[in-house]
């Protein structure tokens, strides 16, 4: 991959497929939801978050991956504060073969605006 295609993948622009809060939370309560990763700071995670999310922030998420025991056939679900940071997990989840991967559409910021449920505190 050329460097000009690296760094596309990681500019916090253009467009990835999403999910709305509402759609996602839907999707959790069944029986098996998407898998959530929050690329937010580990500080960020732990003031509020959707159970069950993964903290990974986004500069460690490319050497974070095995370690994370993601299921390729599994929808995953990339979250940030406002849906920026989130674009270029996506872009990154999908080189690496998970092809439902797709971004929570005004991150966080949209799950509170719903009145969503949240946990805090370390995990």
């Amino acid at each position: 991959m050329s460097l000009l295609a690296r760094l596309a993948t990681w500019m916090p622009f253009g467009r990835v497929p999403e999910v709305s809060a509402r759609d996602l939370w839907s999707e959790l309560q069944g029986e098996r939801g998407p898998l959530i990763v929050d690329v937010r700071t580990h500080a960020e995670w732990e003031q509020s978050r959707i159970a069950g999310a993964l903290s990974v922030s986004l500069p460690t998420l490319p050497e974070s991956l095995a370690s994370l025991e993601l299921h390729r056939d599994r929808k995953v679900v990339t979250i940030c504060l406002s849906a920026h940071r989130s674009i270029a997990a996506v872009r990154l989840l999908r080189e690496h073969g998970f092809a439902d991967a797709r971004q929570l559409r005004g991150g966080m910021l949209a799950w509170w605006a719903q009145g969503l449920p949240t946990e805090k505190g370390p995990a």
